[in-house]
């Protein structure tokens, strides 16, 4: 049996396609965004868009950002959801799971509040697939030192 019939994807090809598994748990009805901490080719935690555990999620209550006329990329405060990469850093300090040195891949590119985030956390480096309008986010990643790579899938 030869090997040269069976084709393994790219890490990036596997790693983005977990994430985008990652965001079909997604409960948010205007985007679903998954996201994936990877540290030397391991996965450590992941995370989807959603409202906290044990709140009502949006597919239960509407979208309050439809009801206020919330443009997106603009004042994410007024959301119930938490985004998938703060769920992603959440559920490393949650299981004591250091993501310092870590690769995230996103299916969108983090917005500016998750952008202080990955800073803070020590993450080294942002794969996201879909553009995200965040000039803020850009230019604080730029600061940061923190590539932002859309890598050919």
């Amino acid at each position: 049996m030869s090997n040269n019939s069976h084709k393994r994807p790219s890490w990036h090809k596997y790693f983005m396609g977990i994430a985008d598994l990652v965001a079909t748990r997604s409960t948010c009805l205007r985007r679903q965004v998954g996201a994936i901490l990877v540290k030397d080719k391991r996965i450590l935690t992941s995370g989807y868009n959603g409202a906290p555990s044990g709140i009502a999620h949006c597919i239960e209550t509407g979208c309050l950002r439809d009801r206020l006329n919330v443009p997106s990329g603009e004042k994410h405060e007024l959301c119930r959801g938490v985004h998938a990469e703060q769920n992603a850093i959440i559920q490393a300090a949650n299981h004591g799971i250091t993501v310092k040195g870590s690769v995230l891949y996103c299916t969108n590119q983090p917005c500016s509040i998750c952008a202080k985030m990955i800073i803070n956390a020590g993450i080294e480096k942002v794969y996201f697939r879909d553009g995200y309008n965040d000039p803020l986010a850009q230019e604080m990643f730029d600061q940061a030192g923190i590539a932002l790579v859309q890598p050919d899938l």
